[in-house]
């Protein structure tokens, strides 16, 4: 299997504001300045889906959805019945812009924190078209299985034993379009316990990535971010904690939902 990187156009992103740069002032946020945004594709209540004014990427057309007009929100802190709003809102822009054909592939994520590769502070998530690399190519199907945490119809949850990139990576499945709401509230629970507990706290960045299943549904993919391992960035080697400690995960986040983090 060949390498196929995405090219990325350096003269644009020179440009581009970045939250984590070390400045004398504050840098605008340009996601701030609602009545300054152009080329909007949907807007649901705060919730704005755009073109992205710097697309960095050769070959592609990246767009950006704004989550909030609260610069410091995120999913953690989202009540649960606007996380849903958000989910439903995010899933039917990347089923629109997938359904398209238009691109090979699509690729819907979620940068949060300095350690995440985001650039902006404020509360997006991107939604990016590939017109011709596919951007599954490098994963397995077993990326998205693993020790159960919670099972029914519409919602599987699983700590992934064969992770993208490692230790601990929490896979939140829709299989059911009928299971949105448990799918979102999931996914919050989720981003609360990698934040807070799962690594004692130490967690300050995550990505969140979804990906489109072969049965129709959707991976949302947890994966906490630190320095990335050696393994992984000279070898694509992810590693994986062992099973008793995955086991011992498994439970702690399961009894953390049931203890109602989730809810408002």
């Amino acid at each position: 299997m060949e390498n196929e990187p995405l090219v990325f156009e350096l003269g644009i992103a020179k440009g581009k504001p970045h939250s984590y740069r070390k400045t004398p002032r504050k840098p605008v946020c340009p996601f701030c300045e609602v009545d300054q945004l152009t080329d909007i594709y949907e807007k649901r209540g705060e919730m704005i889906w755009l073109h992205n004014k710097f697309p960095t990427l050769r070959d592609t057309v990246q767009t950006v959805l704004i989550e909030s007009n609260n610069h410091a929100g995120d999913i953690a802190n989202y009540t649960p019945t606007y996380n849903r709003k958000l989910m439903r809102f995010a899933l039917a822009c990347f089923k629109k812009m997938n359904d398209s054909g238009k691109y090979r592939s699509v690729l819907w994520y979620k940068n949060y924190g300095p350690r995440s590769g985001g650039s902006l502070e404020h509360p997006h998530m991107q939604l990016v078209g590939l017109k011709q690399l596919d951007g599954y190519k490098y994963l397995q199907q077993n990326n998205f299985v693993g020790i159960s945490v919670f099972d029914n119809q519409d919602v599987e949850v699983n700590i992934a034993t064969h992770p993208v990139q490692g230790y601990d990576e929490l896979n939140i499945n829709l299989l059911k379009d009928s299971g949105q709401d448990l799918w979102s509230d999931w996914i919050q629970s989720g981003v609360k316990y990698m934040l807070n507990i799962m690594f004692n706290g130490r967690c300050t960045s995550y990505n969140l990535f979804f990906y489109p299943r072969e049965d129709g549904g959707i991976c949302a993919k947890l994966i906490a971010r630190f320095e990335a391992p050696a393994y992984f960035v000279g070898y694509k080697l992810s590693q994986v904690d062992d099973e008793k400690t995955l086991q011992v995960e498994a439970e702690q986040f399961r009894h953390f939902f049931d203890n109602g983090s989730q809810l408002e």
